[in-house]
């Protein structure tokens, strides 16, 4: 892992691999020289700018070169296929975009949200509730996680869209797990 990505996992008491989720002593994290190395002679072209930049430092470079910034200004935005009269359900909650706890920056995706926070609020100490969480079913809108930038980057990395049938109740996705569990031995 990138010292960036493996932080988060540092500032907590008992710190848990980013991937498989398992103790690790802090103290035995190693340097893997070898790959630093070679992202430090490997050079590409910038995508704006087609300068040779080290693979070290394209990030860097991508997010300052102005070509690239002007692609990016230049990108279409959204726009409706067609437009419609049909009013927005109420009723129904949004799972789809959320506001950031820290600042309220709003329509984020989950992606989005994660991204926003690991570059604007990586250092700030507060407490916040996850709006992911609280935006289901069984979400606690009052409970406000001890470390949340490392609940994003370990509870978020996919949408719950994919594996969660919101139009039923615990007690019936339990009985059609174990229904499938058993069908499947």
């Amino acid at each position: 892992f990138c010292g960036e990505c493996l932080q988060p996992c540092l500032q907590v008491p008992s710190p848990l691999c980013p991937l498989c989720r398992v103790p690790f002593d802090p103290k035995k994290v190693e340097k893997a020289s070898n790959v630093e190395k070679q992202l430090s002679s490997y050079k590409a072209p910038c995508r704006g700018c087609s300068k040779k930049v080290t693979l070290a430092k394209m990030r860097s470079h991508v997010s300052s070169c102005a070509k690239v910034q002007e692609q990016m200004a230049n990108c279409p935005k959204f726009v409706p296929v067609v437009p419609t009269s049909q009013p927005i359900p109420s009723n129904i909650p949004n799972r789809s975009t959320f506001v950031c706890p820290y600042c309220g920056a709003r329509n984020l995706d989950q992606q989005e949200l994660v991204k926003h926070c690991m570059e604007n609020h990586r250092n700030d100490p507060n407490k916040v509730v996850c709006p992911v969480c609280s935006a289901m079913p069984w979400g606690d809108p009052s409970y406000k996680s001890a470390n949340f930038l490392q609940h994003l980057l370990h509870r978020h990395k996919f949408s719950y869209d994919t594996f969660v049938d919101y139009n039923i109740d615990e007690e019936a996705a339990l009985q059609a797990a174990l229904a499938l569990s058993l069908s499947e031995n």
